[in-house]
C-alpha cells in the first residue's frame, strides 16, 4: 500500500490561535485599574474597573491581565462585550503595563499589596526613602531596602525576588505580545519562569518542545521574525522532532521510516533532504534520536518513545517467564468446578482460554461481541480468587470500567486511577506506582484492551511486580487506541505469547441484530437491514440534510417517546468524521438547538464560536491530569480523551464553570474550554471503550479513508439495546466493502521476535 509524504505532515493548526493580538479592529485605550473586582491567580484572569485617561469615565475590564494591581497605568486592546447579568464590558485581548513613575503613583502602586510582604505603612516608608528610585531599588539593589525601619535583610531579598518576579511576567508580556497571546504568554512564563524572555531569543524552537500550546509553526513564525538563520541546525532539528511528536499524537505512529521523515521534514522547512539528513545525524550523536533497523529498512524514533517502547517488551517477556505455571491436572479441576458451580459448560474456545491464563504470565483474549469474554473473566475470578490471588480488574476509560465492574460484580478501575496519578511533587501528575511502588496483586486483567496506548502500557507494566499475570482482553478488530501505537494488535502478531480468539457467538447473543450485524460486517458481509422488530434498523434517507433532520427528530422526539426514561442520556450519536452536514459539528448545533435551547434561567460562556450553556452535554477531547475533581468519595484529578459530562453550573464573572462526569464533578476555567467540544454526537474515534444503550450513526459521504469497515464494526459494537442507521445503503455498502487498515509504524513486534 503507497502512502503519500504530505500524509506525515501534521496540521498547521496550532493550539493558541485562538488568542488575538493587537491590531487595526481592536479598540485601545489608556489609564489606570481602579480596584481589582476578582483574580484567579492561577491563569491570570482578572476583573477590574478601570478608570480612561481621555474621558475619566471608568468601566468594567476583564481578560487574562496576570498581576495587574490597583493603580497600575496600563494600555489596553480589545472589545466592547455585553453580559446579561453584569451589563456592558471589554473584553481585553492584549495589554501593556507602564510602571508608576511618579513617587504618588509608586506609592499607591505598593500599597496595593501586589508586592508580597509590603502593605501601606511599608510602602510609605519605602517611598519615603527612595523617593522616585523606589522601583529601581527594589529591583537592583534589595540590599538598601534594609534600610527601612521594619525589613530586615532577608525580608528585603523576598521583596526584591517578588517584584523582579512580576516585573518577568510584564517583560514576557511585552516581549511575547506580537507573537502569543496573553494565556499562552503566561504558560510561557509559568514553564520556563523569568528568564523566558533570554530563552526565547536565544533559541525560540525550546517553546514548542517545553511549553505546552506552542506549535512548531508558532515558535517557527516567532524566530523567522527575529531574523534567525532558515537552515541553522536548530530550526531543522526541531522541525524534524515536530514531525516525529506530531506523528505520533495525530496519526499513531511510535517512528518513521527514515526516508519518509527526511522527504517530509524537508517539505515542511522548504529546505533541500540532505539538510535534514544532517539535522537528523546530529540529532543521532546526541542521542535526541535512535534508529533500529527493521526488514532492510531504519526507522527513527524520539529517544524517549524508543526507550518506551523498548521497556514494554522487555518487560512483557520478563513477565510471561517468571509466572509460575499451575499444573494442568489442576487446571482441568477448576475449570469442572466453575462449571458445576455457575451450571454451565465453558465452550472449548473458553476452556483454552482460561487454560492459558493459568498456565502463562501473559495472556491475550480476544473476540467480538457474543462470544463470551466476560464468562472468560468471571470463571477467572472465582478460580483466583479460591487460590487467594489478589486480583485488579482495570480498563482505559472510565466508562469501560464501570460496565467491566457490572459484568463482574467486582471493582474495576480506570488505569490511571489503578496507578495513583499523583501531582503532590509538582504541576505534572505522574503515577505512585511504579518501579519503586509495585501493585500488591497477583493478577491484573485489562479490559478493552485496544485502546491502550504505548504510553499507558508502559506505565502499567512499570507497576506490575515479576511474577505477576497480566490478561489482556480487547476486540482486535475494532480500531486501534487514540495514541500512538498498536499495542493489542502487535502482541498478537508477534506471536510470542498465548492468545485466544473466540469466534463463536452464544444462542441468547446470536438472537440480537446488533451482534450477527456487528459480525457480519466484520466478515466483509452487508448488515441486514430489513428487519423493522429487532434491536437493528436502517431509515433509509436520500440526503445529508434529511440524515441530519431525521437524527434530530429521533435524539429529541421519537426514541424518547417510544422509551421513555430509558432514554434519558442514553442516546449517542456517532459518525465518521466531524464535517459535513452529518457530521458531528453541524450536529451538535443542532441538537444543542433542540435539546437545550436559550433560556433566561440558563447562564451561557462564550469560547470561539461555540456557546457552552448550563445543561449541555459535553465531551474532553484530550488527556488532562491537571483538572481537580470531587466526588462523594473525595477529591482527586484527572478527566481524560472521551470522558463525557453535563455542564451543571456556569459562573460568567469568573468564566468558568462545573461539568459532572458519572460520579465526578470538575471545574472548567475559561483558559481550559479548548478541551471540550460538544457531545450529542461524537466521531468514532471518541466513542471508543464506551457503550451507550441507544446508537444511532449517519450513513452519509465522508472521506474515503474514514468510510472503512472497521470504523463501521466499531461504531455498532458501542450499542448495549439498539443501533439505528440513518442515510444512504450505498454507504453502508462502501464501508463494509472498505477493509483499508490504520497503518501504524511502531517496533514493538520486531523487538519481541528478535528477542524470541
Amino acid at each position: 500500500m503507497a502512502y503519500r509524504e504530505d500524509e506525515f505532515l501534521p496540521q498547521m493548526s496550532m493550539p493558541g490561535l485562538e488568542e488575538t493580538r493587537p491590531d487595526d479592529n481592536m479598540t485601545r485605550m489608556e489609564g489606570t485599574v481602579e480596584h481589582i473586582i476578582y483574580c484567579n491567580e492561577e491563569n491570570g484572569y482578572t476583573v477590574f474597573d478601570f478608570g480612561i485617561e481621555a474621558s475619566g469615565e471608568v468601566i468594567t475590564a476583564q481578560g487574562i491581565t496576570p498581576y495587574v494591581t490597583e493603580g497600575d497605568t496600563l494600555v489596553l486592546w480589545g472589545s466592547w462585550i455585553h453580559s446579561p447579568k453584569y451589563g456592558r464590558q471589554f473584553k481585553v485581548s492584549q495589554y501593556e503595563r507602564h510602571m508608576p513613575a511618579d513617587t504618588a503613583a509608586i506609592l499607591r502602586y505598593l500599597s496595593s499589596r501586589t508586592i508580597k510582604g509590603v502593605g501601606p505603612k511599608l510602602a510609605a516608608r519605602i517611598v519615603e526613602t527612595f523617593g522616585e528610585d523606589t522601583l529601581e531599588v527594589m529591583e537592583n539593589h534589595p540590599e538598601w531596602l534594609s534600610e527601612v525601619q521594619g525589613i530586615s535583610r532577608k525580608k528585603a531579598e523576598e521583596i526584591s525576588e517578588d517584584f523582579r518576579s512580576k516585573a518577568g511576567i510584564r517583560s514576557a508580556m511585552m516581549f511575547f505580545r506580537d507573537y502569543f497571546g496573553a494565556a499562552t504568554t503566561v504558560k510561557i512564563y509559568k514553564t520556563l519562569g523569568s528568564g523566558c524572555v533570554d530563552i526565547a531569543k536565544k533559541n525560540p524552537y525550546r517553546l514548542c518542545d517545553e511549553v505546552e500550546g506552542v506549535g512548531f509553526e508558532r515558535a517557527d513564525q516567532m524566530a523567522m521574525a527575529m531574523g534567525l538563520d532558515p537552515e541553522g541546525n536548530e530550526r531543522l532539528m526541531s522541525g524534524v522532532k515536530y514531525l516525529l511528536t506530531g506523528n505520533a499524537q495525530r496519526n499513531g505512529h511510535v517512528c518513521l521510516p527514515r526516508e519518509k521523515l527526511t522527504v517530509a521534514s524537508a517539505q515542511l522547512l522548504n529546505t533541500t533532504p540532505e539538510k535534514v539528513e544532517q539535522a537528523v545525524d546530529s540529532q543521532l550523536v546526541r542521542g535526541e534520536l535512535i534508529k533500529r533497523k527493521y526488514g532492510g529498512q531504519e526507522y527513527i524514533f524520539d529517544a524517549a518513545t524508543d526507550k518506551q517502547e523498548q521497556y514494554i517488551a522487555d518487560k512483557l517477556v520478563l513477565l510471561d517467564k517468571l509466572c509460575p505455571a499451575i499444573d494442568a491436572g489442576d487446571i482441568h479441576g477448576f475449570i469442572a468446578r466453575e462449571e458445576m458451580k455457575r451450571d454451565m459448560a465453558y465452550a472449548a474456545g473458553q476452556k483454552q482460554a482460561i487454560d492459558y491464563a493459568l498456565e502463562h504470565g501473559v495472556m491475550i483474549l480476544t473476540g467480538g461481541p457474543g462470544t463470551g469474554k466476560t464468562t472468560v473473566v468471571r470463571a477467572l475470578l472465582g478460580i483466583f480468587s479460591s487460590l487467594d490471588f489478589q486480583v485488579a480488574l482495570a480498563a482505559p476509560t472510565g466508562r469501560a470500567a464501570k460496565r467491566l465492574s457490572e459484568a463482574t460484580s467486582c471493582e474495576a478501575k480506570t488505569i490511571h486511577r489503578l496507578l495513583e496519578m499523583d501531582f503532590s511533587e509538582g504541576d505534572r501528575g505522574h503515577f505512585r506506582r511504579n518501579e519503586q511502588d509495585h501493585l500488591e496483586e497477583h493478577v491484573i486483567i485489562v479490559d478493552e484492551a485496544s485502546m491502550v496506548d504505548n504510553f499507558l502500557m508502559c506505565a502499567l507494566l512499570k507497576a506490575i511486580k515479576p511474577g505477576a499475570r497480566l490478561i489482556l482482553i480487547g476486540d482486535a478488530d475494532q480500531l486501534p487506541s487514540v495514541g500512538a501505537g498498536r499495542v493489542l494488535n502487535d502482541l498478537i502478531d508477534s506471536g510470542c505469547f498465548a492468545t485466544v480468539r473466540l469466534t463463536e457467538i452464544f444462542r441468547q447473543a446470536r438472537e440480537s441484530l446488533i451482534v450477527t450485524n456487528a459480525h457480519a460486517v466484520n466478515e466483509g458481509q452487508m448488515p441486514d437491514l430489513t428487519v423493522k422488530n429487532n434491536d437493528f434498523f436502517f431509515m433509509p434517507r436520500a440526503t445529508d440534510c434529511a440524515v441530519a433532520d431525521t437524527i434530530v427528530e429521533l435524539y429529541g422526539t421519537r426514541l424518547p417517546r417510544a422509551y421513555g426514561k430509558e432514554t434519558e442520556g442514553g442516546i449517542q450519536v456517532i459518525t465518521p468524521s466531524r464535517r459535513g452536514e452529518a457530521g458531528t459539528e453541524n450536529l451538535n448545533r443542532l441538537l444543542q438547538s433542540a435539546l437545550n435551547p436559550p433560556a433566561r434561567h440558563k447562564k451561557e460562556l462564550k469560547f470561539r464560536e461555540t456557546a457552552f450553556r448550563e445543561g449541555d452535554r459535553v465531551m474532553q477531547t484530550k488527556n488532562n491530569y491537571d483538572i481537580l475533581w470531587e466526588s462523594e468519595d473525595g477529591e482527586g484529578s484527572g478527566i481524560f480523551n472521551g470522558d463525557i459530562g453535563t455542564i451543571l453550573r456556569i459562573d460568567p464573572i469568573e468564566r468558568e464553570m462545573i461539568v459532572r462526569f458519572d460520579d465526578r464533578e470538575a471545574i472548567y476555567h475559561s483558559d481550559m474550554l479548548d478541551e471540550l467540544e460538544h457531545a450529542w454526537a461524537v466521531t468514532v474515534h471518541k466513542s471508543q471503550g464506551s457503550e451507550y444503550p441507544y446508537v444511532i450513526i449517519p450513513m452519509y459521504a465522508a472521506p474515503p479513508m474514514l468510510l472503512t469497515r472497521n470504523l463501521l464494526y466499531t461504531a455498532v459494537t458501542r450499542a448495549r439495546r439498539m443501533v439505528i442507521l440513518v442515510g444512504r445503503e450505498d454507504i453502508v455498502a462502501t464501508m463494509v466493502r472498505n477493509n483499508h487498515q490504520t497503518m501504524r509504524y511502531t517496533g514493538l513486534v520486531h523487538r519481541l521476535t528478535d528477542q524470541g
